[in-house]
């Protein structure tokens, strides 16, 4: 590649003049004799003025006066002059770029010294350089030596795996000669090695092969594989510290794996184990490997209990490889599917390598000394990841066809001598030596992503790969049967790849061709000399690779052929299929095949039910994508719009004023956030820019005292919905333009400039600021507080049911407005009022009227003559999207009956962030899917320890989601406003404390608008008891909903009815005379006679069935 051209260019003078450019995004040379340090290249390759892409070979510091020195300058060979930018200039000197029509000067901002000048010469603008500054012909001799055998330890740091430049040091000393180990700084390797500090090495060390196996699980891992393993066991022999990998789909698969592991042992090495040494996994303990060990003799020792480090060696070796292959990925962009690639990469590399532990010898070398070895295979590494061209023989290509397909590294063949590539267009891997490769050049990139329809989000190459793989059957790799149609058909110039298919599989379709039970079958090109041989640096000695039976990958590569009783090829000549797409265009705009998902998310959405205008709007709410970097939204003029008009605001309201930072003070930062508010029916009514302060880096007592500030509650809005249904009340929705500007802070708070509109007269000043603002920890107090206080005046009242409501009547109508922090509903009888309130409140707070309720708070709302539905449709959507389960298969229901979910001390521990991010998303979800309630309150008893067996409940609430998007809430005309509720408990339900679950809900005018499902604080002894007490909670509800309608002017005479199931507790409540039975509940006993009494309640009994 570019990597040979590189160090033969020829020396460019020194001198050679320096281009000032405004376009260029980073310093750029030519010249590698001009660095004084080296770092690590951020980029791999940089697009120059014609457009085309040109690789970087390295970067450092290049210092050009005393007073001008460049920091992350780009080593670009290709180029033909060097570039200064001035962007990057003035950033990292701190200084001004003045120009003129014949000069130019850099001056530093502080203390406005001139560090830089240069000359316009033919309409461009050049540095000038003293001559002092030019450099020996010796001196650039030498430096730049110094570069090549930088650039020579970078690239064996990338291809090896990055190990530590001291370990490179040791394995290649003569590229050390002229660099020292303390100039490389490899960046991902500090991300993805970084650990804690080790415990104490053991000094025992078996003398014997085989006498001693550590071994360990890993896993599993949220994404797997293409052969669908999500855990890896691994095998480390303790004399020689060979190791060995095998991809598993589940733990229980160790009781097969062991066996073959023992009888390769024994087939390859003549050996027997001795002892095998493990954790106290189920695995190890529970699958019947007991009787495996005592019929050969096997010693099977586990660590104690909560102690790992026994098992240290097998612990240290996971780490070793997880680290070895997080850094392959990382290093270039590797999606997470391929970690299995990686694993086996990173097993066949340290196998290979000196370890410190042998006195620097490999340890298959070590191995060697005791054992002959199987033949080995030698096979010169490469970078993993790399962009990769393999060649395609004379037989499988026409004359016009490409003699060459460009394709990803991910490996090494475990059974032939060759490279693994893949071919994401077709799903394909190749097995070849005739590879020539890009080792400076990425395959995947950061934004290698593509986002469907109905928001499946699949990476360009994820959409080419079969979704059904197992371990031991690749499914139609080769042909391309789970492709879509348009992108099966769209490859036609490689399909002289494609396997043949047997006689009786002709009148089959793709999905019905019984493939042979065996190894998957994957395309073998000749093994013919490559394309790039080299001389490189031997790895090992004498023994350098091992046979690649040692290494069980579960995808073995093997020979083309489909018919177990077909001759190999090299004695048979190959068979290739008849070309049939001569002449026929290829089908690029068809209707996409929805084979390869079975269970799309198109089946289960409806919109049938709505109308025309609901229909588009939401469409539009997906329809604009939000940045999420500043980078971007400058990129866009509608997002810069949005930010200057933000500014625009800001500096209207007196938010804040420029001053310098006091001694002693510490300024919180900032950050812009972007949002789209949409019209009535749907379209952008406008991009909203918003600067948040960074409010978690404020100290309690120095930087704001109180916080609380009361929200409106979701069963409050429900109510307002159910008498806006039942009475024909009109629904509108207001929005407050910067709601928190309008609060008056009383603290002093000093923030960081915001980022984007910085100029040079600013710098070394904060805001200290006077308003209140996103973020702050104060902000939602003074807010609120200045709202409640403009309302008052206004002649509303705040209810005491809930504070965010407020309330009022005039001449027998009613306005009710009940605010969650800026985002406002209006209802009532009183359209006049209503535009009153609307005048008032734009006038004072600068609002806009967003028209009839739609959208709020995450939930939409759809009105019909029938009544208001209330959904979370788009909600459950991006949850499934986020979670990668849109393409799952649906659950009928959102728990398992009679489960067994509880607290066990041998329970497999989960990702307890993820799990409680999960949880909290539900459980923000069941304000409108009541059916969900209880299955989520189960699942968040659990959020201080989560286990798997928890994690698949979350899983199948997802599931159970799936199969019905759109379910809601639906408020009808029921001609009343009487409050009625149910009640029911499980008793004794909990497996772990037995502890029963209280459950209710309630009605307002017929429809429904709080539940709750929530597990007692005490056990219950009987049935009685558990549901008395799941009585008492629902009485509370219900005159907390009384209170409030009694608010709105609706004071009912009837008593509201709370129905139960049993008898018994409904005697208890009737029964003045308390007895033993009733002395532990004997508070809620007297409260609820005492409702019972003044008639507030009523208690009839109900069967359960009905």
């Amino acid at each position: 590649g570019n990597f040979g051209f590189a160090l033969n260019t020829t020396i460019v003078p020194p001198n050679k003049p320096w281009i000032i450019d405004s376009g260029a995004s980073d310093h750029m040379t030519n010249n590698s004799t001009w660095f004084v340090s080296h770092t690590t290249p951020p980029l791999n390759t940089v697009k120059v003025a014609n457009g085309i892409s040109t690789p970087v070979l390295g970067a450092g510091s290049i210092s050009l006066t005393p007073g001008l020195s460049l920091s992350s300058v780009l080593h670009v060979p290709n180029l033909s002059h060097n570039l200064l930018s001035i962007g990057k200039l003035t950033n990292q000197l701190n200084c001004l770029a003045i120009f003129s029509p014949t000069h130019c000067w850099f001056q530093d901002i502080r203390t406005k010294a001139l560090i830089g000048h240069g000359r316009e010469r033919g309409g461009l603008y050049y540095l000038d350089l003293p001559p002092d500054c030019e450099k020996t012909s010796y001196s650039c001799q030498v430096e730049a030596k110094q570069f090549e055998a930088s650039e020579k330890i970078w690239l064996w740091h990338k291809r090896l795996g990055h190990p530590s430049f001291q370990y490179l040091q040791y394995l290649f000393p003569s590229l050390f000669s002229k660099v020292k180990v303390s100039d490389f700084h490899c960046e991902t390797c500090i991300l993805s090695k970084n650990h804690r500090v080790s415990f104490p090495l053991s000094s025992h060390k078996s003398n014997v092969p085989f006498s001693l196996i550590h071994s360990d699980v890993w896993g599993p891992f949220h994404i797997p594989t293409y052969t669908g393993a999500k855990y890896f066991v691994s095998f480390i022999d303790d004399c020689t510290r060979v190791s060995w990998v095998y991809l598993l789909k589940n733990k229980s698969e160790v009781m097969s794996i062991l066996p073959i592991f023992h009888q390769m042992i024994q087939t390859q090495f003549h050996a027997k184990i001795q002892v095998v040494r493990s954790d106290n996994g189920k695995e190890y303990l529970n699958y019947g490997l007991g009787t495996f060990f005592q019929q050969h003799g096997i010693i099977h020792q586990t660590s104690c209990p909560h102690t790992p480090q026994q098992n240290g060696i097998a612990e240290r070796k996971n780490r070793h490889l997880l680290d070895v292959a997080r850094s392959l990925c990382s290093a270039m962009h590797v999606p997470k599917r391929f970690w299995g690639d990686a694993i086996h990469t990173a097993v066949f590399l340290i196998n290979r390598m000196p370890s410190r532990v042998l006195q620097f010898q490999t340890p298959i070398q070590t191995l060697s000394q005791y054992h002959s070895l199987p033949s080995l295979l030698h096979i010169p590494p490469k970078v993993f990841g790399c962009v990769c061209y393999v060649h395609v023989p004379m037989q499988n290509r026409d004359k016009l066809d490409p003699r060459a397909i460009k394709c990803v590294f991910i490996g090494y063949s475990a059974t032939q001598k060759g490279y693994r590539c893949y071919y994401p267009p077709t799903g394909k891997f190749f097995v070849s030596m005739d590879v020539t490769f890009r080792e400076h050049e990425e395959f995947f990139s950061k934004d290698d992503l593509a986002t469907s329809l109905q928001g499946e989000i699949w990476s360009k190459e994820e959409e080419k790969l079969p979704l059904d793989i197992g371990d031991e059957h690749l499914s139609d790799v080769g042909d391309g049967a789970n492709l879509p149609n348009d992108k099966a058909q769209g490859e036609k110039i490689l399909k002289v790849y494609e396997r043949t298919r047997k006689k009786g599989d002709k009148g089959k379709r793709d999905d019905e061709i019984d493939h042979p039970q065996t190894d998957p079958h994957i395309d073998q090109l000749s093994d013919q000399s490559a394309a790039t041989r080299t001389n490189y640096p031997e790895v090992t000695t004498h023994s350098s690779s091992l046979q690649p039976t040692i290494f069980d990958e579960s995808n073995h590569e093997i020979s083309l052929s489909d018919d177990p009783n077909e001759p190999h090829r090299e004695s048979q000549g190959s068979r290739y299929p008849i070309r049939e797409n001569r002449g026929i265009p290829p089908v690029r705009y068809g209707q996409s095949s929805t084979k390869r998902i079975k269970y799309p998310i198109s089946n289960f959405v409806s919109s049938h039910r709505l109308s025309d205008s609901y229909i588009s709007f939401a469409n539009q709410l997906s329809s604009v994508s939000v940045p999420n970097k500043l980078q971007d939204a400058l990129k866009d003029p509608k997002w810069k719009k949005a930010m200057i008009e933000e500014m625009e605001a800001l500096r209207k309201n007196s938010t804040w004023e420029l001053v310098a930072l006091p001694e002693g003070k510490k300024p919180v930062g900032c950050r812009w956030v972007f949002t789209v508010k949409h019209k009535a029916d749907g379209s952008v009514e406008r991009y909203k820019a918003r600067l948040v302060a960074k409010g978690y880096t404020q100290t309690y007592g120095i930087d704001y005292q109180e916080t609380f500030a009361p929200v409106a509650k979701i069963n409050t809005i429900r109510v307002l919905m159910s008498l806006a249904a039942n009475l024909g009340w009109p629904l509108r929705q207001f929005d407050v333009k910067n709601a928190f500007l309008h609060g008056d802070l009383d603290e002093e708070v000093y923030m960081d400039l915001p980022p984007g509109f910085t100029t040079t007269c600013d710098i070394g000043k904060v805001c200290r600021l006077r308003k209140s603002l996103y973020g702050l920890k104060q902000s939602p107090r003074a807010w609120f507080g200045r709202f409640a206080q403009s309302m008052r005046s206004y002649g509303f009242k705040q209810t005491q049911a809930d504070h965010t409501l407020f309330l009022k009547h005039d001449r027998g109508k009613l306005t009710a407005l009940i605010v969650y922090v800026d985002d406002m509903v209006v209802t009532g009888n009183d359209v006049e009022e209503i535009q009153k309130l609307q005048k008032y409140l734009a006038k004072e707070f600068e609002m806009k009227d967003l028209g009839t309720l739609k959208y709020f708070l995450g939930i939409e709302v759809a009105r019909s003559k029938h009544g208001i539905f209330l959904s979370q449709k788009k909600y459950v959507i991006d949850l499934l999207t986020g979670t990668g389960m849109l393409a799952c298969k649906p659950a009928d229901t959102p728990i398992e009956q009679n489960h067994r979910l509880g607290d066990y001390h041998d329970q497999v521990p989960a990702n307890k962030e993820r799990y409680q991010r999960l949880v909290g998303r539900l459980i923000y979800l069941s304000h409108t899917r009541p059916d969900i309630a209880y299955a989520v309150s189960v699942v968040s008893q659990f959020m201080h320890r989560p286990s798997e067996a928890h994690m698949d409940a979350v899983q199948r609430i997802l599931r159970y989601l799936k199969s019905a998007p759109g379910k809601g809430l639906m408020f009808s005309n029921h001609g009343h406003q009487e409050v009625e509720g149910y009640t029911d408990s499980d008793w004794a339900g909990s497996v772990t404390d037995r502890r029963s679950t209280s459950g209710y809900f309630t009605f307002v005018g017929g429809n429904l608008v709080t539940w709750r499902s929530k597990k007692q604080h005490v056990v219950a002894r009987s049935s009685a008891e558990a549901e008395f007490r799941d009585m008492a909670h629902g009485v509370q509800e219900l005159l907390w909903l009384r209170t409030l309608l009694r608010e709105l002017g609706f004071n009912s005479a009837k008593p509201s009815k709370l129905y139960c199931d049993n008898k018994a507790a409904i005697s208890i409540a009737h029964n003045p005379v308390q007895h033993d039975r009733t002395k532990h509940v004997e508070v809620d006993r007297h409260w609820i006679k005492e409702r019972l009494v003044d008639g507030t309640i009523n208690l009839p009994y109900v069967k359960s069935d009905d």
